[in-house]
């Protein structure tokens, strides 16, 4: 039997020294929970995705020597009878390697590199890292213990086709997978596909936390080989989740051998005799989450670590008394702490009372601070000045708003939050240098019926917990609105979101054409209005902040198009 670790920490792109120091204390824990072996998530010691780092001949250097010392530093702990699989960068007369070390009894005793190297959607390491043409497999207690980092178990062939050829008792796999929305269910097809594939349970162990405009929702999982879940972390938050496994002792001969056009080599290590463990209450399965409380956790925590991994501990936003706003507000609050948020109301003239009220009912239900700052004499100083009139007036009430709230950040020491959704983004309905400023917008990727879902959401998780609901009533229930002129609704300039969202889920996340779109009972003059819409509106998303990726097809991240393009076919 084997008592196993997978350690779900939260690295810190570039913080060697400090994610060495998560690593030696969650192995440290895992030793003293009696575990033999403890998983981290893929390069857990130089933190993911390192993108261009990856290319700095210093930062190779000072990965490959923080690796040297932490063989030592484990021992140090007490965990160096452990055998300790770490994600880190890597490089050898090949090239550039995407690896994890398999550490023990004081030494590196083996080093194996990913095969597969995506070049696709969120990452594209083919540009940084070279593909690894041999594998290995760590005799561990009389266990055959096989290896594959990530990518590796997505594609067919490879890694752990070569695995399954020569045979294994059991296969690590060490991952850095961020959180999209019906991911989890894709992540069991192919866990259960990779068991079955090497007939063999499979330890999946997943890095968590917020690293720029991506968040990993940890969630790491044992698979057994007929694909039941063994054992399962919780999502969205650092841990160790330990379990035993009964597995049989190997009967190859320990050979190299060559399959898939991957050389395997046979490490062995330590004895197949058993040791002495105490009892310790393993982890059982983590409850499920359901759509919305996954994607608000995934918010939460993107906005937190990138706050505080940039050295903010506090953020600033308008509060209009809409519904972004108070959504915004609510994240920031369960991300930041009420005493770090700072609501801005900044009325126009044109602002209503409701509006007002709803933006100092948000802050009294959750504690935030708020203050009032009316914009009027400015906008009008500068409509005098100019003598503008129409949109350059309507958008001149946003930009004074986006001067105000950049000026308190630059004074105060406040992230701004920009608060605009993923339909207004993809149809341009937003004013650049206005209500786009910002650092972070927590709701880039978030469809604005998702933004009500998850509203409701909020409001009923805080009452079954006898607490206050965060988001006033009417900001969830009135109709949407800029209120840049008397009388203005979303709905003046946009469809009905229900509609918008659909038609732009099928454009966006689909990549269907107009004619599909038709073809599926769309509108054909809607379509040709939201289409031009959406392309016409790309040199804005080229301007807009950072925002935690929920989707499969992020602005900036996923979905680029040309800014200057003179395509309009159908």
């Amino acid at each position: 039997m084997l008592r196993v670790a997978m350690a779900q920490i939260n690295s810190t792109v570039g913080d060697l020294d400090g994610n060495a120091e998560l690593i030696v204390m969650a192995t440290a824990d895992a030793a003293a929970a009696g575990a033999d072996v403890v998983v981290f998530p893929e390069m857990a010691l130089t933190g993911y995705p390192i993108e261009d780092l990856a290319l700095r001949k210093a930062f190779r250097a000072a990965s490959e020597e923080t690796l040297s010392g932490l063989p030592a530093r484990l021992a140090t702990a007490g965990a160096g009878g452990l055998l300790v699989v770490v994600g880190f960068l890597g490089e050898d007369a090949g090239g550039i390697r995407n690896a994890c070390a398999v550490i023990h009894d004081g030494q590196v005793v083996a080093r194996v590199n990913k095969h597969h190297l995506p070049n696709y959607g969120v990452f594209d390491e083919a540009r940084w890292f070279i593909r690894s043409t041999q594998t290995t497999v760590v005799r561990f207690r009389g266990v055959d213990i096989g290896l594959a980092i990530c990518e590796d178990l997505w594609q067919r062939g490879g890694a752990v086709a070569a695995l399954a050829e020569v045979g294994i008792d059991l296969l690590l796999t060490p991952n850095s997978s961020p959180f999209e929305q019906q991911k989890a269910e894709l992540r069991m097809t192919v866990l259960r596909s990779t068991a079955a594939e090497v007939n063999a349970p499979v330890v999946y162990c997943n890095l968590v936390g917020g690293q720029d405009d991506l968040v990993f929702d940890g969630g790491s999982q044992v698979i057994d080989s007929r694909g039941t879940i063994v054992s399962q972390g919780p999502r969205f938050v650092s841990a160790l989740t330990v379990c035993d496994l009964e597995l049989p002792t190997s009967k190859r001969s320990g050979e190299p051998i060559s399959s898939q056009g991957i050389a395997v080599n046979t490490v062995v290590i330590g004895s197949a005799e058993p040791t002495a463990r105490r009892v310790v209450q393993l982890a059982t399965l983590a409850a499920e989450l359901g759509d919305e409380e996954e994607l608000w956790q995934a918010l939460v925590l993107g906005l937190r670590d990138y706050a505080h991994k940039v050295g903010f501990r506090s953020a600033a936003l308008g509060l209009s008394g809409g519904i972004d706003s108070a959504v915004v507000a609510a994240i920031a609050v369960d991300a930041l702490g009420a005493e770090n948020v700072y609501g801005v109301s900044m009325p126009s003239v044109y602002s209503s009372e409701h509006s007002k009220d709803d933006a100092a009912d948000m802050a009294r239900r959750t504690g935030l601070n708020y203050r009032v700052e009316p914009i009027a004499g400015m906008v009008t100083a500068f409509k005098d000045q100019l003598h503008l009139t129409g949109l350059a007036e309507e958008n001149l009430q946003a930009r004074c708003r986006g001067v105000t709230l950049m000026a308190l950040s630059n004074a105060e020491g406040h992230l701004v939050l920009a608060t605009g959704n993923k339909s207004e983004l993809a149809c341009g309905y937003s004013t650049i240098y206005g209500d786009a400023v910002g650092g972070f917008a927590p709701l880039k990727d978030v469809f604005k019926t998702w933004v009500w879902r998850i509203a409701l959401w909020r409001n009923e998780h805080a009452t079954h917990r006898g607490e206050v609901p965060p988001i006033p009533p009417n900001s969830i229930t009135k109709p949407p609105s800029a209120e840049l002129r008397p009388g203005q609704l979303d709905s003046d300039s946009l469809p009905d979101y229900e509609v918008l969202d659909r038609l732009l889920d099928a454009y966006v996340e689909g990549d269907l054409w107009t004619p599909d779109l038709i073809a599926r009972g769309f509108d054909a003059d809607m379509v040709r209005q939201v289409i031009t819409m959406v392309d016409r509106a790309e040199w804005k998303r080229r301007q807009y902040p950072l925002g935690t990726k929920v989707t499969e097809r992020a602005f900036g991240r996923d979905r680029r198009l040309p800014v200057t393009s003179r395509w309009d076919g159908d």
